[in-house]
This record gives structure tokens, C-alpha cells and sequence, in this order.
């Protein structure tokens, strides 16, 4: 038997059968093995709680923080609640079933390794290159097609706006961070990368406002960061800034994830490292 593991996976878009059956499939290597899960499950809590609770069920330890498809409020959705409640209610269905959220004491991998699952959003700081607004850099992107859904289904009550919901959550982290023993290694895990380099190879920049924030840009930096999780961006891959190991861990949808294998295995070990 191999030796125990912290891994990670995201965007299982478990909405799609194709996803649903993978996700199903997902087994640990040794019962001690510890998942994060990085965000987007499914946009209805039904969904959500059901995979979490599948997840539950076979790894030792499961971290979840929320992706954007959890905090939607959708029509056909028995859940109606928006912003701040909703994220509050999943919180409440993560811990019934055991699951660490953004709200808890981080949890230690290994006794050595502080996981931190977190929930930071963002504020539309990366912006389409060389515009210097928030609302210009919408004008293009809206002008050039690529508008994410969140601007229709992610509402940031109480909050005035998504960028001040982000700034509000980005004080939050920033300072629980901060609280953390310095000689203690760190993986966070956001559902976006902690900083902007990654979004390069999008094929749509104008995206990229809503994939993270400036306000994270120096976090690997000043607090011990091992390894960072993340997902989002549906490109799985290492990449390293200011050498730190940066880890993108989604599924993906079925047309994206078909490119890449007709039997993906989204699960990416974390530590220890291969």
C-alpha cells in the first residue's frame, strides 16, 4: 500500500453525468488519505451535499472551499437563498457531514501541514489588459461576448457588489493567515489562483476579472506556502510562482476534459510530493 496522501480535485460539474460517474468513481489510495475539494461541485445544494457526502464516506478528511457554481442561486434550485446566507448554508451542510469549510480551525495534514480552505472571491482588479476600470473592462468584455454567468446567478447580498463581498473575505483570510505559526507549512486551497499569471493562457483575457483578485497577489510570499490549490481556469496543471508550486486540480466539463482522455482522473496528489 503506498503511503498516505494529501490530494485534491475540483470542478467535478457533477451536473453532467459523464462528471457524476467520475466523480462516483473516485476512490482513495489508503483509508488515511485526506481530499480538498476546490469549489464548484454543482450549482444545486441537493448536488452538492450528495457528492460531499460520497466524498465523506471514503477519504479519511475532506476540505471543501466554495467554487462560483456553489454560490449561484438557480430557478430550479430548492434552495433559494443568495450571498452571504447561501454560502452560510452550505457551510452548515459541510459540517453535518464532517467536511472542514473557510469557516473552521484549519486542520493539520500529517500533524505538520496547516490545509486552508478558503473563500476569497474576487474584484475585478485583472482586468483586460491596459484598462483602468472596472466598468470599461465589463464594456469589453460584454462587447466581445465573454460574460460570465455570475453576473446573472451570483448575487453578493448583504454586500453592495462581488468586488466588495471580495475585499470583505480577502480582510477575513488574510488576517486567519496571519494567526498561523510561522514554521507551519501551508496549503491553501481557493477555488482561484492566488495570483493573476496563471489566467495567461486563457484564451478569452477578458475573463480573467473574474478569476481572482490583486488583493491575494503577495499571499504565497509572505505566509509559508507549500503547495497552492486551486481550480477555476479548467486547464489542470503545475505551475510555479516565486517558487512556490502552484496546483490546478479541476475536471473540467465533458468537452473540455475529452481533450485531454477518454478516462480522466482528476484526482492530483498534493503531498507528499511526487
Amino acid at each position: 500500500m503506498s503511503e498516505p496522501g494529501l490530494y485534491a480535485v475540483s470542478d467535478l460539474h457533477v451536473s453532467y453525468p459523464e462528471n457524476r460517474a467520475i466523480t462516483e468513481a473516485l476512490r482513495p489510495e489508503t483509508p488515511d488519505d485526506w481530499l480538498i475539494v476546490a469549489g464548484d461541485i454543482a450549482e444545486q445544494v441537493v448536488d452538492i451535499r450528495r457528492t460531499l457526502a460520497q466524498l465523506a464516506d471514503r477519504w479519511a478528511t475532506v476540505v471543501w472551499a466554495p467554487g462560483n457554481h456553489e454560490l449561484w442561486t438557480v430557478r430550479d434550485d430548492a434552495v433559494q437563498l443568495r450571498g452571504e446566507e447561501r454560502y452560510q448554508h452550505l457551510v452548515s451542510v459541510a459540517r453535518e457531514l464532517g467536511v472542514h469549510t473557510p469557516e473552521d480551525p484549519y486542520p493539520r495534514w500529517n500533524d505538520a501541514v496547516v490545509v486552508a480552505p478558503l473563500f476569497v472571491g474576487y474584484d475585478y482588479s485583472w482586468r483586460v489588459p491596459g484598462v483602468t476600470t472596472k466598468e470599461e473592462s465589463l464594456r469589453l468584455a460584454e462587447e466581445a461576448g465573454v460574460v460570465c454567468t455570475d453576473e446573472f446567478l451570483l448575487h453578493p447580498d448583504p454586500h453592495p457588489g462581488r468586488d466588495a463581498w471580495c475585499r470583505a473575505r480577502a480582510a477575513y483570510t488574510e488576517a486567519r493567515l496571519a494567526e498561523i505559526p510561522p514554521g507551519l507549512p501551508i496549503v491553501p486551497a481557493n477555488h482561484y489562483p492566488l495570483v493573476r499569471e496563471p489566467t495567461a493562457i486563457l484564451w478569452a483575457q477578458e475573463f480573467a476579472q473574474w478569476c481572482g483578485t490583486d488583493l491575494t497577489a503577495d499571499w504565497h510570499r509572505r505566509f509559508n506556502v507549500a503547495v497552492m490549490v486551486y481550480g477555476h481556469l479548467h486547464i489542470p496543471r503545475t505551475t510555479w510562482h516565486d517558487g512556490v508550486r502552484f496546483e490546478e486540480v479541476s475536471l473540467g466539463y465533458p468537452r473540455e476534459w475529452r481533450h485531454r482522455g477518454t478516462a480522466p482522473s482528476p484526482v492530483r496528489r498534493i503531498l507528499p510530493a511526487a
